[in-house]
């Protein structure tokens, strides 16, 4: 465990369901806590002060992405920033899983609809996800872009972007929801065109957190069709006049984002630069294998990458004649928290997990009926 890191939370330890939630700091709730005292107490100065901290989380966000603060933007959430991509792109096909999660889905179908783009659907293998062998059987000259998870929501298998990137080459955009990675796991995100993150998950900055970060090749692609009068050049200047859409990534702003949530992200990205992506990932690593261990001891099967180059936080499994509502109610007896799906269970632990996690998830798989 990291130590160091885990200190700043007062989570449960038997959570484990990071995935779906990540319970913020104290960092986070007093940041939080501060911008709503502030603002309860406004003065002519207050919002114009609160405001700063949307430029110290972009650039936070900005360099774990390995960008600067002219190419990011904050958003509510990554739904925002795919569907900005989509309706932004002006025509032809876009590869996207079936498998994926169905927010990484609606924005195409939409897009399509509305006759700007065509959705071509890719079914990678039981366990997988979109590889470069898939997408370079799928290419055709009329695809425009690739739209991908950086780790995939059902299994934790990890996206090798530096190999799609060179698969689709440099003409085409790659679309990347990191939502699942960003901040727990290294990957070479300068290889997308388009990121997008959301904060409420791995990051644990709380909700209506995120931000998208924007390639010179996006800048230049996709149209602003959702530009709002925060993402224009000069948008303090009321002249009754419509404004050219900002040169850089905010012209992705479609209004003013709380700057009390600002303050929870920059808190959150904060603590993240400050204990290392690498230590971070590390430690979840260690606690995701543990996990796996103790599934197969207990006559389970791992639906995650058995390579841990492979697969990042998640560990999906079932256990063969038992029902995972019941290996549910089993888990939360010892106090484990985790997503239950209809034929599997997900534990997804963070580097604030503490070892003896596993010992209780192991009991709680012995007790059930052989």
């Amino acid at each position: 465990m990291l130590t160091s890191y885990a200190a700043h939370f007062d989570t449960p330890a038997g959570y484990l369901d990071f995935a779906r939630f990540g319970p913020p700091s104290r960092d986070v709730v007093a940041a939080t806590a501060r911008a709503m005292e502030e603002s309860a107490r406004a003065d002519h100065g207050t919002v114009d002060d609160l405001m700063r901290a949307d430029l110290a989380a972009r650039e936070s966000a900005a360099r774990l992405a390995g960008t600067d603060a002219r190419h990011t933007v904050l958003l509510p959430n990554a739904s925002t920033g795919l569907f900005h991509a989509a309706l932004g792109m002006r025509e032809g096909v876009v590869l996207a899983p079936r498998t994926d999660f169905p927010s990484n889905q609606y924005p195409w179908r939409r897009a399509a609809d509305l006759g700007r783009v065509t959705p071509r659907w890719l079914d990678p293998a039981p366990g997988e996800g979109v590889g470069p062998d898939l997408v370079r059987a799928a290419l055709t000259d009329d695809t425009v872009a690739v739209s991908v998870s950086a780790v995939d929501f059902r299994t934790g298998f990890r996206a090798d972007l530096a190999a799609l990137r060179e698969v689709i080459g440099a003409s085409r955009l790659l679309i990347v929801d990191a939502i699942q990675a960003f901040g727990v796991t290294q990957m070479p995100w300068e290889a997308a065109d388009v990121l997008v993150v959301g904060g409420q998950k791995w990051l644990r900055a709380g909700w209506s957190t995120g931000f998208a970060a924007l390639s010179d090749r996006a800048l230049d692609t996709l149209e602003p069709v959702l530009t709002g009068w925060t993402g224009v050049e000069e948008p303090g200047l009321f002249d009754d006049t419509e404004h050219r859409p900002a040169p850089d990534a905010r012209r992705w702003s479609i209004t003013h984002l709380s700057p009390v949530a600002a303050g929870a992200f920059a808190a959150a990205l904060d603590l993240v630069e400050r204990h290392t992506v690498a230590a971070i990932e590390e430690a979840v690593a260690a606690r995701v294998a543990e996990l796996g261990e103790v599934v197969r001891r207990s006559g389970g099967r791992v639906l995650s990458p058995a390579d841990p180059a492979r697969r990042a936080g998640i560990l999906s499994f079932a256990l063969p004649d038992h029902d995972p509502l019941l290996v549910a109610k089993a888990l939360q007896a010892e106090g484990i928290t985790a997503t239950v799906r209809t034929d599997s269970l997900r534990l997804s632990p963070h580097a604030s997990t503490p070892p003896e996690t596993s010992e209780r998830v192991a009991a709680a798989l012995s007790s059930l009926p052989n």
